[in-house]
């Protein structure tokens, strides 16, 4: 005849942690850091940008969007030339001349921001490790 198993368990502690955890996410207090995040951005594209008289290089800024549900870090260039050409994406994604030619676009931005996206995931993780 099979005997009855009689588990004891013991528990310890308090859930502090965890609510701390959970106010800090709440209050999105976490967040406080993406303007650092953003010039860190801005400065990486800028040295990334192939230079000719630098006003691209120099051009880069950021905005910080919240549409209620998600966060957004928004990387632009003001460089923009005649009211529509964008002088950095035109360097990233190539473009005509009035001659007919194809001048090829180099892939600068991806390279300059993925270590920066990188660093946010590494930061974030971190501070939810230690919240």
């Amino acid at each position: 005849m099979a005997k009855n198993l009689v588990i004891h368990m013991t528990q310890k502690g308090n859930f502090n942690n965890t609510f701390r955890f959970l106010k800090a996410m709440k209050e999105r207090s976490w967040l406080r850091n993406l303007d650092k995040y953003g010039q860190i951005g801005v400065e990486a594209l800028k040295a990334a940008t192939p230079k000719n008289s630098g006003l691209t290089a120099n051009s880069w800024k950021y905005e910080i969007a919240d549409n209620g549900k998600s966060l957004y870090i928004n990387w632009y260039n003001t460089n923009v030339v005649k009211g529509y050409f964008n002088v950095a994406l035109m360097l990233q994604l190539g473009h005509g001349t009035k001659q007919g030619y194809w001048v090829k676009g180099v892939d600068y931005i991806n390279p300059a921001l993925a270590p920066v996206f990188d660093k946010i995931g590494a930061d974030v993780w971190e501070e939810v490790k230690n919240s």
